[in-house]
């Protein structure tokens, strides 16, 4: 072959590991969590949203962001377990809207309190289908690392966040033992009223109180 040739095809090469690598750097599993992250951060530290009385609007623009990126029927299914194959479509679509509201509103308290620390990106790990990656939110002033760790489904070339754990804790687990206790302690109905209940307290909480006449 001549050397030209050789050249041109090695430098070829070189140029399509580095365009594929960027690809995978703007696209991959990571670079979704970050994005993720910094956007919910960016609501939570947005000085205009802190107000009490701006919290519907806040939790509104967290919803908007923070929904499409969370599969969150893969999650409502991982955390009813054995019971999911026992409930209609329409059960389905119900818990599932349920499942969202309350995990959105848990994982956003959750970030609000480390909305002044930095956050590390320690590790990925993918595959064809599932993706990890690691985080870890540094507090220099308390000295306190706290490790965050989302687990991802692929979709339609998309990264999806199917689970969130915190410090060891997962949050899917988490919710399964808890639904699983009520069920078999209670009924599946009963399940659905509280969670019923928790949302319409939750709406209530956002509600501005009404302003005292002077």
């Amino acid at each position: 072959m001549a050397r030209p040739i050789r050249k041109a095809l090695i430098l070829y090469g070189i140029s399509a590991l580095v365009l594929s690598s960027v690809s995978f750097a703007q696209t991959g599993a990571t670079a979704h969590v970050k994005e993720t992250i910094d956007k919910v951060l960016e609501i939570l530290r947005d000085p205009a949203l802190k107000a009490p009385d701006k919290e519907e609007a806040r939790r509104k623009k967290l919803k908007e962001f923070i929904y499409p990126r969370f599969d969150f029927t893969e999650m409502a299914k991982r955390s009813l377990g054995i019971h999911w194959g026992k409930r209609t479509p329409k059960e389905r679509e119900e818990f599932v809207s349920l499942f969202a509201d309350l995990l959105e509103h848990s994982y956003s308290k959750r970030l609000e309190t480390y909305t002044d620390q930095e956050v590390l990106y320690t590790k990925e790990q993918v595959d064809d289908k599932f993706g990890l990656v690691a985080t870890k939110i540094v507090s220099t002033k308390e000295n306190v690392d706290i490790p965050i760790e989302y687990k991802l489904l692929r979709q339609d070339g998309q990264w999806k966040v199917y689970d969130v754990v915190i410090d060891g804790i997962s949050m899917v687990s988490n919710y399964r033992s808890q639904f699983n206790r009520i069920i078999e302690t209670s009924s599946y109905a009963e399940l659905v009223q509280r969670m019923r209940v928790k949302q319409e307290s939750e709406a209530l909480s956002t509600v501005p109180a009404p302003k005292q006449k002077k």
